[in-house]
């Protein structure tokens, strides 16, 4: 393929030095290279918070070795024999959002070059395009048929026309369609589009029972890089850890970009210990309950009046989304947000409304919880629904 990297990544950017920080030579001994207190974190019961006196490991080669088995096991495209993917294809953020905002730092010259989305999708892109003084350009997915799918020939026809994109956001599952996207149409826009980067944002990845992972795509195609996250199957978005897979060279210019001390130990350990066999047992448990409740939930409230009973986007994330009707049996926003506001501040079960988004009139975005908390949705949603539709 004609993929050029020095042709997407901004020269600054590309011809970067990371920082070098003390941590990256020595890891242990008598530490006295970067300005610590030797004493130890000055806090109440410091016994339970040993090290955090220190800098942070910088490069966290232990989790991303890790991960990345874990996701070599986990792919759609594992029968293809790709390359496994290794610590040098990660780059690790903030969250998912930092490795948003660092690829569009790389790649897209502020005030001049943009980037492309598919409406419904995550809101942080249009923030972190305007964060960066960059371009987006919309190009919605398919909605008329209710499947949320990519519009592959639309997308190709507006990148051929506008050289000046250079990311293409892809949210699979998506948010808040709950759809994935065919792997093979994105390894279809990866192949016919060198000119930028496709971006696979992977955040509930875990939910989708019809397909994987697409990360070890990037050992194939040098143009895409794919964004995850410890938040959603892991339970862990409070520690704020994200990952982008990405080629060897991509993956080096966003590690020389970043912060040296991004991810805190405490992080870090944690990470790691979602890494051990027994918690990816938990996860994979936590996955399935997950499952098999959003079945359950999707189909109570498809069956009350009022709410389409037709699926709305896809079942492979861990939500749902659901299109309330009004007397005229056509999607009704004012209903719906009444609903939404009334769950709130009544019932004091909140939900998202997303009635403004493209093709999601009426719709309301709904978490999958427990058992126990599901079945006070149901109850309250069905006599609230109730109450407001007479």
């Amino acid at each position: 393929m004609n993929f050029d990297l020095t042709k997407i990544v901004r020269p600054k950017i590309l011809n970067l030095k990371p920082y070098r920080c003390a941590r990256d030579d020595f890891k242990e001994g008598i530490l006295l290279d970067a300005n610590e207190n030797p004493h130890g974190p000055t806090l109440k019961e410091a016994e339970s918070c040993a090290g955090l006196n220190r800098y942070p490991d910088p490069h966290q080669v232990e989790f991303k070795t890790k991960i990345a088995d874990l996701r070599n096991t986990q792919s759609s495209f594992k029968s293809e024999n790709l390359d496994p993917l290794t610590p040098e294809n990660i780059c690790l953020g903030v969250g998912s959002d930092e490795s948003i905002d660092a690829l569009i730092r790389a790649c897209c010259v502020p005030g001049k070059e943009k980037i492309l989305a598919m409406p419904p999708t995550y809101g942080m892109y249009s923030v972190c395009s305007d964060i960066n003084d960059v371009g987006l350009v919309k190009v919605p997915l398919i909605v008329e048929d209710n499947s949320f799918q990519m519009d592959l020939p639309a997308v190709l026809d507006t990148l051929n026309k506008d050289p000046e994109i250079k990311l293409v956001f892809i949210t699979s599952p998506g948010n808040p369609t709950a759809a994935l996207v065919d792997p093979k149409s994105i390894e279809a826009l990866a192949s016919q589009w060198q000119s930028g980067i496709v971006v696979v944002d992977e955040a509930y990845i875990d939910f989708a029972v019809t397909g994987g992972s697409a990360a070890p795509l990037v050992n194939k195609y040098p143009n895409v890089a794919v964004l995850q996250t410890l938040s959603k199957s892991f339970g862990l978005a409070g520690v704020r850890l994200g990952l982008t897979f990405a080629s060897k060279p991509l993956a080096k210019v966003l590690n020389a970009m970043k912060a040296p001390y991004n991810i805190s130990s405490l992080a870090s350990e944690i990470a790691l210990r979602a890494m051990e066999p027994e918690s990816i047992f938990i996860m994979k448990n936590s996955v399935q309950e997950v499952i098999e409740q959003r079945s359950r939930l999707l189909k109570d409230l498809t069956s009350l009046k009022h709410v389409a009973d037709t699926q709305v986007g896809g079942l492979d994330a861990n939500f749902i989304m659901v299109r309330i009707l009004g007397p005229d049996n056509k999607p009704c926003n004012e209903l719906a947000k009444v609903l939404y506001h009334k769950l709130a501040s009544e019932s004091k079960v909140v939900t998202r409304f997303r009635g403004l988004e493209y093709g999601c009139a009426g719709c309301l975005r709904i978490t999958v919880g427990t058992k126990k908390e599901n079945d006070y949705l149901v109850k309250e949603f069905a006599k609230t629904l109730d109450s407001l539709a007479r």
